[in-house]
């Protein structure tokens, strides 16, 4: 496994530990369950096929990946500063955060590496 499929790795299993921190709140509906475990049943896909072998179109999955990671994590932190107290996922928001920017930097230095 090469450093981007790691990274790659790291940030779905950080959604699915995001995902499952969100199982604790109080107000679950089930389509958040599912929409959540079909999410993250499709990254762990992402990071099987496309990734891990190295499909062309493995860098158009990552992008999306690093776009969710990043909405999420901003999205769960602006949620709990509109609080000013703790929210569900904003632990684990912090760790999607870092790692979507780390994949985004892995991206475009890739990119700017085939140019």
């Amino acid at each position: 496994m090469n450093r981007f499929q790691g990274t790659f790795l790291a940030l779905v299993t950080a959604q699915a530990a995001h995902s499952f921190s969100g199982l604790f709140s109080a107000d679950l509906e089930t389509g958040f369950i599912i929409a959540n475990t079909t999410m993250v049943a499709f990254g762990f896909w992402c990071f099987l096929w496309p990734v891990h072998r190295e499909w062309p179109t493995a860098t158009a999955f990552a992008w999306f990946w690093v776009v969710l990671g990043l909405m999420n994590g901003v999205i769960h932190l602006t949620w709990s500063l509109s609080r000013l107290a703790y929210t569900p996922g904003a632990v684990t928001a912090v760790l999607l955060l870092m790692l979507a920017a780390f994949m985004a930097r892995q991206l475009v230095t890739r990119a700017t590496a085939r140019v």
